[in-house]
């Protein structure tokens, strides 16, 4: 007689575990550093090269993108993860920004600029293309500081002072509205973090402007690759956020007059690529104690808990209606056109990725609504996850014998009535480990809100990231509390679930 074998849940995740562990070994054991020598801005043909995506670095190295030399370009949705990478020798050279590079080169001995120049470009900021009235009143504003000096010294000030709040902001009257300027602040000295505060040469400058044209400012921190569609949007009134002014993009906005100019720089590793050796106490100061920077992490914590139970609170509903009309429709044929109205819905939410679903709710169907970030992002995952709830219940509903339905009709009770009283509680004790999963993944997919500029747990980290170039140290305590939060929802599923297996001994 042949013996069985039955594998319990704890050996398969620990099996699992290892596996995943022994492959990330390999892979590393496998991988090789790179080492195309970079001594000047022409040796860059046949390199991988790191930028940002949607910058002048990435415009101009896309011009050398698969010429005969194989020149690769790696596009980063921030410049420090292209530094991280180029310090680990993944990459072989980051084009950017020359004040913002050597901010990089000031924080990382590993690495330097080199000392000739890739490109020049002029910074302006940019409006939508119906808004040529903001623009002029704001290049009026723009000539006016330049013409007092202001300009020149805000920039002095942050570039040679290291002053972070290089112009202080008038005492006024500001009876003419609120300028919502969207930017990027993790381009230093441009814009970025500064003890809670978004500060930097384009944050003073645009209170200058503000200052004279009479208006409140109120800054929305975002992605640099939604800058620019924010504005199109009506999301924000002005981008500033180091925005070079290409052929391309004058197509689709508007921009000001220059208000300063910068060079495009090379930045490569120098010598042999060295770890850092930095005390875990002294890691851990520096990303979350000095400045207070663990309230990134508590602000982006509190939304994402906001996001997700009110997200998943419209899921179960909306799920489980949708789950009623489908079954009902199944079972007796009711609900023709409400049927092909649900299906229609799930086969849009399921075919399409979540993040395209978010972005579309809030530059498309919410567009000209001044509305709560917390509140599009609760909308938005509450009708992806419903989809998926739909077919859990759905799934659960049938799983129950037709008899339960003949039963409770038998007894004098109504359709509505037997559903609600005998079908579906049954049904959600036999998913409700379903539900719990599905509940964790719309945890974890909360981590794309901040592609509209909502500060969660995940964007919270990349914050801390861009302050202190340390790329470990918070992904590790994100990854830490996301998991602590999981298995937090798993020991409550479980808990419930034997709870209600309890009353069928």
């Amino acid at each position: 007689m042949k013996k069985s074998y039955i594998l319990s849940p704890s050996l398969i995740r620990t099996t699992g575990a290892c596996t995943m562990l022994f492959l990330i070994l390999l892979l590393s054991a496998c991988s090789k550093k790179r080492n195309h020598t970079i001594q000047s801005p022409d040796d860059i043909r046949g390199a991988v090269i790191g930028v940002q995506l949607g910058t002048t670095g990435d415009v101009e190295a896309s011009k050398f993108e698969g010429d005969k030399a194989g020149t690769l370009i790696e596009r980063y949705t921030k410049t420090a993860d292209a530094i991280q990478a180029l310090t680990q020798g993944k990459i072989d050279c980051v084009i950017d920004d020359e004040q913002p590079s050597l901010a990089f080169v000031s924080q990382n001995n590993n690495i330097k600029i080199l000392p000739q120049k890739f490109h020049k470009e002029n910074f302006a900021f940019c409006f939508a293309k119906d808004n040529e009235e903001l623009r002029n009143k704001v290049n009026y504003a723009i000539d006016k500081l330049r013409k007092n000096g202001i300009i020149d010294s805000i920039e002095n000030l942050h570039i040679h002072k290291n002053i972070t709040r290089a112009y202080q902001k008038k005492n006024i009257k500001r009876n003419n509205g609120t300028l919502v300027i969207a930017t990027n602040a993790t381009y230093k000295p441009y814009e970025y973090y500064d003890n809670g505060n978004i500060v930097g040469i384009d944050i003073d400058i645009m209170q200058a402007i503000c200052d004279i044209l009479g208006m409140n400012m109120d800054i929305e921190d975002m992605n640099f690759d939604a800058v620019i569609t924010s504005v199109q949007t009506g999301k924000a009134d002005i981008g500033a956020s180091g925005i070079t002014v290409t052929p391309d993009r004058k197509k689709n906005i508007l921009f000001s007059h220059p208000y300063t100019s910068c060079n495009l720089v090379v930045t490569v590793r120098q010598g042999v690529i060295k770890t850092q050796h930095t005390s875990l106490v002294q890691k851990f100061k520096d990303n979350f104690i000095t400045e207070h920077r663990y309230r990134y992490l508590l602000e982006g914590l509190g939304n994402t808990l906001i996001i997700t139970v009110f997200a998943i609170l419209i899921s179960l509903v909306l799920g489980t209606l949708i789950a009623i009309v489908r079954t009902a429709h199944d079972s007796n044929g009711n609900y023709l056109l409400l049927n092909l109205l649900c299906k229609f819905y799930l086969t849009i939410i399921r075919g399409t990725p979540t993040m395209v679903q978010l972005l579309i709710i809030y530059y498309v169907v919410f567009a000209a609504a001044d509305i709560s970030k917390v509140f599009v992002a609760i909308v938005a995952f509450g009708l992806n996850s419903s989809a998926y709830l739909a077919e859990v219940v759905r799934s659960g509903i049938s799983s129950i014998d037709k008899g339960q339905m003949e039963a409770g009709r038998s007894l004098g009770l109504s359709y509505a009535q037997t559903m609600r009283l005998v079908i579906l509680p049954q049904a959600f004790k036999n998913v409700l480990p379903a539900i719990g999963n599905e509940l964790i993944t719309l945890l974890k997919e909360t981590s794309i809100s901040g592609y509209i500029g909502l500060v969660d747990l995940t964007k919270g980290s990349d914050i801390i990231r861009s302050i202190t170039y340390d790329a470990i140290m918070p992904l590790t305590f994100v990854a830490l509390i996301y998991l602590t939060i999981v298995m937090g929802l798993s020991a409550g599923v479980s808990h419930l679930e034997k709870k209600l297996n309890k009353h069928e001994r």
